[in-house]
């Protein structure tokens, strides 16, 4: 599957780069009555792609322990989209390179996912982009404890993400979350939001697959 998603195919299947898509987040009507009541706050995130002999990898990162918000988690680089940021490219490069010193020059941005509501009252854009594979990471110690890679092959298999029941504290209630189980490949937990992103991509992959 991997070897045969080139640039074009993944320009054809994401939002152009000037075309950022408006509206909601696409899971806007599943967080109904947990979202704050105030305009949600934009941001943006990158979801690097790296090739290596084995195919594509996914870029991600956990978050140090020690943070008051997501500590430990796993997501990827990015954050809130500042006054100062021309678009939420900008937001995206200046964000990864802050957070896990990735130079803009190794980055090559091809499109965009569609935009994800969170329950911390974020309209997150993903940025998809194909990283440089000669990228060193140099993660900010005060923010991520690690940078490491997961097979695209992994995203893509729907036998690996699955459910998880949690109790938020918005409301009380149990809700299921998406999580990606662990096969072998992961070394950490995918879930919430980052393992919606990563839906949101394997669906736009594998809606525009050929049959063999």
């Amino acid at each position: 599957m991997t070897a045969s998603l080139d640039l074009a195919h993944l320009r054809a299947i994401l939002h152009p780069l000037d075309g950022a898509p408006d509206g909601p987040g696409w899971n806007h009507r599943e967080l109904e009555g947990l979202l704050p009541r105030a305009p949600m706050r934009e941001a943006a995130v990158l979801v690097g792609l790296v090739w290596r002999d084995t195919g594509w990898q996914l870029l991600l990162t956990r978050r140090t322990d020690a943070l008051r918000h997501h500590a430990g988690q796993v997501s990827f680089p990015g954050g809130r989209i500042e006054p100062d940021d021309v678009d939420a490219i900008a937001a995206a490069l200046r964000e990864s390179h802050e957070e896990i010193g990735l130079e803009a020059a190794k980055v090559s941005p091809v499109g965009f996912l569609d935009p994800l509501c969170t329950i911390t009252g974020f309209r997150v854009l993903p940025l998809v982009a194909v990283v440089d594979a000669e990228y060193v990471p140099r993660p900010d110690p005060a923010e991520v404890a690690e940078v490491f890679e997961v097979p695209l092959d992994y995203v893509l298999d729907p036998r690996n993400l699955g459910y998880r029941e949690v109790i938020l504290p918005q409301d009380g209630r149990p809700r299921r979350v998406l999580e990606f189980v662990e096969r072998g490949e992961p070394r950490q937990r995918i879930w919430g939001a980052t393992a919606s992103i990563l839906l949101n991509l394997r669906d736009r992959i594998t809606a525009s697959a050929s049959p063999d």
